[in-house]
């Protein structure tokens, strides 16, 4: 299978456009030639238009209204390649990352992501967020990362096949902490996740708006009372509504919780004992040691 055939990158943007251009030039450069898709969601500022001028070779998707995070869901569906990479409109990934990050889930058939480190373009840091998910990776002998829970949703490789497996992304979360059900979603079906030092993707980064700090923390609890036994569950949730109360949003979070909250609980669904220890140790933020569970833990569920 050529590089050609294996992969394909996939772009989100909004009223962005022209760090999406920049990024698209990037990628057309890089040795990889990933055919490239990109979901415009309901831009105002004329970015279909340029894409379409500018980049006849990149499939534009046109999206009537932002529908967030799941137009990885219609974009996924025009891949036709094993693996698909989700990347932020303003990032640029190194040559030869995305082929490291294919290479790593052909070595491993059970492994349905690799999550990139991001680093910013201007000082070199790392994204704090990636930060976050490397110090949560299992330590191993290889010098390319280790298993983790959780990935960057837009700056990973997947495995085409595990997404669809796991549901893809749930609409109602709109964006920003989407992956996390996905994770646990992928990690129940007995799909593993890792985190690559060696596969990069710069971003030019800034810090996030507050209403995306808040859809965070609903998104979170969302998740948690979907996926995690009660225990969980509420330590999650007392956790956010803490962080919305120091920054105060704790009357917005709840209301944007509650408005969600019978979809929430129509797909409740329990995970294992086994997945529910491996999320806590990968969460050690959310709960004291005394709280974490044993793989030997029981299911909980208030349905």
């Amino acid at each position: 299978m050529s590089s050609f055939e294996k992969g394909t990158v996939v772009v989100l943007t909004r009223n962005h456009r022209a760090q999406l251009l920049r990024t698209l030039r990037a990628l057309q450069q890089l040795p990889e030639a990933w055919p490239i898709i990109v979901v415009d969601n309901g831009s105002t500022d004329g970015t279909a238009r340029a894409v379409g001028r500018q980049f006849p070779a990149v499939m534009l998707i046109r999206s009537r209204r932002d529908i967030g995070a799941a137009a990885r869901n219609i974009a996924v569906a025009y891949a036709h390649t094993p693996y698909v990479a989700f990347t932020h409109d303003d990032s640029r990934w190194e040559p030869g990352a995305l082929a490291r990050a294919a290479c790593l889930l052909d070595e491993h058939a059970s492994v349905a992501v690799v999550s990139a480190c991001v680093k910013e373009a201007e000082s070199g840091r790392v994204h704090p967020q990636c930060a976050e998910v490397a110090r949560r990776a299992t330590l191993t002998d290889s010098s390319e990362g280790g298993p983790v829970f959780g990935f960057m949703p837009d700056a990973c490789v997947l495995r085409t096949r595990a997404f669809y497996d796991a549901g893809g992304v749930w609409p109602p979360f709109f964006q920003d902490g989407e992956e996390s059900l996905l994770a646990i979603d992928m990690a129940e079906r007995g799909w593993g996740m890792w985190y690559c030092d060696n596969a990069v993707s710069w971003r030019q980064t800034s810090e996030p708006p507050e209403r995306m700090r808040g859809r965070r923390w609903r998104n979170d609890i969302w998740t948690a009372w979907m996926r995690l036994p009660c225990k969980l569950a509420w330590s999650v949730t007392l956790l956010r509504i803490k962080e919305a109360a120091r920054a105060g949003q704790l009357r917005t979070l709840l209301l944007a919780v509650a408005a969600g909250a019978g979809k929430v609980f129509k797909r409740r669904r329990v995970v294992s004992p086994e997945v529910a220890a491996r999320w806590s140790q990968h969460h050690t933020d959310v709960f004291s040691g005394s709280q974490r569970l044993s793989p030997s833990g029981s299911r909980q569920s208030l349905v």
